[in-house]
């Protein structure tokens, strides 16, 4: 199931979730540090989303109160409530 989120407070502008349950297939950032965030899909990859909430949610960038793994994180509980 595609699940699309729209970040708040970081530099990429959207994050597509590529879900099997609660299993994610990819994610897809756009905007902000392209290398850096392909890297995140690639490790997120086949890991459950509670797992990648728990270990990404509340990662801060520098002085920001968020992060893209935090909003990854946040991306992936408006997927579960969702679903």
């Amino acid at each position: 199931m595609k699940f699309q989120y729209r970040p708040r407070g970081v530099c990429s502008q959207s994050i597509e979730l590529d879900m099997d349950g609660d299993v994610i297939k990819s994610v897809k950032f756009y905007g902000g540090c392209n290398g850096n965030l392909k890297g995140i899909g690639a490790l997120v990859k086949g890991m459950t989303a509670q797992e990648v909430i728990n270990r990404c949610g509340g990662i801060r960038c520098g002085m920001k109160s968020t992060s893209c793994p935090d909003q990854l994180a946040k991306a992936l509980e408006s997927y579960l409530a969702e679903k």
